[in-house]
C-alpha cells in the first residue's frame, strides 16, 4: 500500500494516530511513575532521595546513546519493524521492573525502557512524514507528542491509589496487558516504509542550525526531567500527601497536552516558531521561580509550577519536532530526530543527578531550582541564536 493513500482521515488514520501517540507515551510513562511514586520508591528500595535521579539516568542516558543511531536503525528497519522493537522493549521493561528486587533491578528495568524511548520520535516523526498530508502535520505531531503527557495524567491520577491499595510494583503490572496488545497490533497500522535500507554506524553530524536546537532542547530535558522527579520529594517536604502530589503531576499532563495540542498547529503558522520556543523558555522560568515559594502553610506554588511548565516548556519539544518535519534544512526527518532526541535524552539523564547533587548542598532545594532557573535562560540565548541563524539561512518548507 502506498503510504500517502492513508493520509490522515478514516478509520485507518485514527488507528494510526492512536499507535502514535502510545508509542510516545508508554515508554516515558515510567519516568513520570517516578516522579509520582518517589516517595513511596525511597521507602522500599531503602535509598536516598538523590539516588533518583541515577534512576532516570540509567533510562534516559542508554536513550540518548541509542538516539545517535536510532534515526539510521529505524530507517534500516522500516517503520513496522521499528514499531514492534519499541513496543517490545517497553514491554520487556516493565516487566523486569514488576519482577526483579532491589534498586539494581530497578536500574536495569529503567536501561530497558531506554531503548523504547530512543526508538520513539524516530518512528513517529517517519510515520508522520509519510502518511499524514502536508496540511495536517503539524497538528499531528502536537498530538502524538501529547502522548507523553497523556502518561503524565495517567501515571498522576491512576497510580497514586493502585500503589496506596497494591503496591508500587503491583499498580505498574496493570499495565503489561496494554503493553502486549499494542506490541502485538500497533504495528500492522504502520504502513510506511519498507524495510533494506543500508544503514552506518558512523554517527550523524547535525549541522549547524540543528545544533542550535538540540542544544536548546538539551536545556529543556535536563529542567524537565530533574522538575518531574524532584516535585514530588521537595512536596513532600511541604506536608504534601502522594494522592495530591499526583494530582499535581495529572495536571502537568492535562496542561501539557493542550499546549502540545494547541501551540505546535500556532507555531507552524509563524514565519519563526524559535521565538515561540524563547518566549515559552521565559515562561517556564518564571513558573521555577514561583514553585521555589513553597511552604508547608502554602502549597499553591507547587500547583503552581506544575501547571505553568505543563504549559510552557512540555510544548517545546512538539514544536521543535514539527520544525524537524517542516524545514528540510535541519535534515532527514529520521535522523534529525534521532539527533534532536539524543540531546533532550542527554539532559534528562543529567539533570536529576545535577539537580540532586546541588539539593544535597547547604541551601538544599533552593539553589537547585536556581540551578534551573539559569538553564532554561541559556535556552532563551541559544533560542535567540536559532533565530539568527534561520535568518540568514531561510529554507523552503518540506513538501
Amino acid at each position: 500500500m502506498n503510504p500517502q493513500n492513508l493520509k490522515s482521515a478514516g478509520p485507518r488514520g485514527l488507528w494510526l494516530r492512536t499507535v502514535l501517540v502510545c508509542a510516545m507515551g508508554l515508554p516515558m510513562l515510567i519516568f513520570y511513575a517516578i516522579g509520582t511514586l518517589g516517595p513511596l520508591l525511597i521507602a522500599d528500595l531503602g535509598v536516598a532521595p538523590h539516588w533518583l535521579g541515577w534512576l532516570v539516568m540509567s533510562a534516559f542516558g542508554l536513550a540518548a546513546l541509542l538516539s545517535l543511531w536510532a534515526g539510521p536503525l529505524v530507517n534500516r528497519l522500516g517503520t513496522r519493524r521499528a514499531l514492534a522493537l519499541l513496543f517490545w522493549a517497553t514491554l520487556a521493561g516493565y516487566g523486569l521492573l514488576v519482577s526483579l528486587p532491589g534498586f539494581a533491578g530497578v536500574l536495569l528495568a529503567l536501561a530497558i525502557c531506554g531503548v523504547a524511548q530512543a526508538l520513539a520520535n524516530p518512528v513517529t516523526n517517519l510515520l508522520v512524514s509519510e502518511c499524514v498530508e502536508a496540511r495536517s502535520k503539524a497538528a499531528v505531531v502536537g498530538l502524538k507528542q501529547s502522548g507523553v503527557q497523556l502518561s503524565a495524567l495517567i501515571a498522576g491520577l491512576l497510580l497514586p491509589p493502585l500503589a496506596g491499595s497494591l503496591g508500587w510494583r503491583a499498580a505498574l503490572a496493570c499495565l503489561l496487558l496494554p503493553t502486549l496488545l499494542l506490541a502485538l497490533w500497533g504495528p500492522q497500522v504502520a504502513a510506511g516504509s519498507a524495510a533494506g535500507k543500508t544503514m552506518s554506524l558512523k554517527i550523524p553530524r547535525p549541522n549547524s542550525r540543528l545544533a542550535l536546537l538540540l542544544s536548546v532542547q538539551l536545556c529543556v530535558g535536563l529542567v524537565l526531567s530533574s522538575f518531574v522527579t524532584f516535585l514530588g520529594v521537595f512536596a513532600a517536604r511541604q506536608g504534601v500527601a502522594v494522592g495530591e502530589t499526583g494530582a499535581m503531576v495529572a495536571g502537568f499532563g492535562v496542561m501539557g497536552i493542550l499546549a502540545r495540542t494547541l501551540l505546535t498547529p500556532l507555531a507552524a503558522r509563524m514565519a519563526e516558531e524559535s521565538w515561540l520556543l524563547l518566549t515559552l523558555l521565559l515562561l517556564a522560568s518564571l513558573a521555577l521561580a514561583v514553585t521555589a515559594q513553597a511552604m508547608p502553610q502554602a502549597h499553591w506554588p507547587l500547583w503552581f509550577g506544575a501547571l505553568g511548565m505543563g504549559l510552557t516548556a512540555v510544548a517545546t519539544n512538539a514544536i521543535a519536532m514539527s520544525m524537524l518535519l517542516r524545514d528540510p534544512a535541519f535534515g532527514g526527518p529520521a535522523a534529525a530526530s534521532g539527533l534532536l532526541s539524543a540531546g533532550f535524552f542527554a539532559g534528562f539523564a543529567l539533570g536529576p543527578v545535577l539537580f540532586g547533587a546541588v539539593q544535597q548542598g547547604a541551601a538544599g532545594f533552593a539553589n537547585a531550582w536556581l540551578m534551573l532557573i539559569a538553564v532554561l535562560l541559556l535556552g532563551v540565548g541559544l533560542s535567540l541564536m536559532l533565530v539568527r541563524a534561520r535568518a540568514l539561512q531561510p529554507a523552503s518548507p518540506r513538501a
